[in-house]
């Protein structure tokens, strides 16, 4: 039975050094070896502010490097952003200037080795960094996520995957869910973090995981050694059940995890917590399909009053479904997989996914 520590906490230094120790002291004390090669692998999606609950604090990632460095290891803070080089990533987000002072290398994922993850993938690449390190630490944000429901520690290790091919795999898992599910259990299973600890303390509800989402304090930190029942108490947590969670589901189904999590902490519920809204992605016939997609299935829209033409959202689209002109991006619903990852990406909270007026009949005339 995998232990999962939920603690309440601030983001003020001492605090969160006093929580983290008593997590990782709880490994036992030659679990971090002098000299060991530990990387941290923060939420570093996009450039921003750490008020707008998109990234892992930087404080919670000072507290946990000074912790690996107080016990002798070589420490490195490694990310693939969705946008935004890692440099930019880094001054935003306010890294670069809360861990000045510390001995810790940082280092964007770029080179990748292939690894088995099992069928139907077979060997796919994953950042060399993360796969040669002798620890990992998976340090994950509470947030909301468009397609799949919630990004919390077993997706968080998607960012191992290097740069534009994360949108490759999102278009070979096409618009079933499940399908992605399987492959971000896969990916994190063979990547297998060390320790999980899911950043709670400013989480994000609503239409996340990027800038259309908002802040929202709950003041926790959850970790463990074991994702899976990491993200499964945080799903208690919030009142939601953890079948919701596909990979969870994925998790129990591949024999990955067996479900079993024993609770440190207090399990107050919170039950005001606002979920994105989910629809079915694809429905009908093929002779129907087009119809479906277009006018009843959700789908991405855009603000043109908020758009910038930026650009980030039809670069990373891996079903290449945009294109823009002087008044906006325009989405070809009949090439896109509902993937989100343009509301990911978009720095001005410009993009939301949107269901159209005949997919709420729809579901209004079929409810139970």
């Amino acid at each position: 039975m995998t232990k999962v520590f939920i603690r309440q906490a601030t983001y003020e230094l001492p605090l969160l050094g006093e929580r983290v120790a008593e997590m990782f002291d709880s490994m036992g004390p030659q679990w971090i070896k002098p000299g060991a090669r530990v990387l941290i692998k923060p939420n570093l999606l996009l450039p921003s502010a750490p008020d707008k609950a998109i990234v892992t604090h930087p404080l919670l990632v000072r507290a946990v490097a000074a912790y690996l460095l107080d016990h002798g290891a070589k420490v490195q803070v490694s990310d693939s952003p969705g946008t935004g080089s890692f440099r930019k990533v880094l001054t935003e987000t306010r890294y670069k200037e809360v861990m000045e002072g510390l001995d810790v290398t940082f280092s964007p994922f770029e080179a990748s080795v292939e690894v088995d993850i099992g069928e139907p993938y077979g060997r796919i690449p994953i950042a060399r960094d993360a796969m040669e390190a002798d620890r990992i630490i998976n340090l994950a944000k509470l947030k909301t996520h468009a397609q799949m429901f919630l990004t919390l520690g077993v997706k968080n290790i998607f960012g191992c995957i290097v740069g534009l091919r994360k949108p490759e795999w999102h278009m070979r898992a096409g618009v079933d869910r499940r399908v992605f599910a399987r492959l971000l259990v896969q990916i994190h299973h063979a990547v297998r973090p060390d320790f999980t600890i899911v950043d709670g303390i400013l989480a994000m509800e609503g239409q996340g995981p990027g800038k259309s989402g908002r802040p929202r304090q709950l003041g926790l930190l959850i970790g463990g050694a074991e994702a899976h029942a990491v993200d499964k108490t945080i799903c208690t947590v919030l009142g939601l059940d953890p079948e919701k969670l596909l990979t969870y589901v994925q998790g129990r189904e591949l024999g990955v995890f067996d479900g079993q999590v024993h609770v440190s902490g207090d399990l107050n519920i919170v039950s005001d917590f606002r979920f994105p809204e989910l629809h079915s992605l694809s429905l009908g016939t093929e002779t129907l399909s087009r119809f479906m997609r277009k006018y009843v299935v959700q789908k991405p829209v855009a603000d043109d009053r908020k758009c910038k033409l930026c650009g980030e959202c039809w670069k990373i689209c891996p079903a290449k479904a945009i294109t823009h002109n002087i008044r906006g991006v325009k989405f070809d619903y009949d090439r896109c997989i509902r993937c989100y990852c343009c509301i990911e990406v978009c720095l001005h909270a410009a993009i939301h996914a949107k269901e159209p007026l005949l997919g709420r009949v729809r579901r209004y005339l079929i409810r139970d």
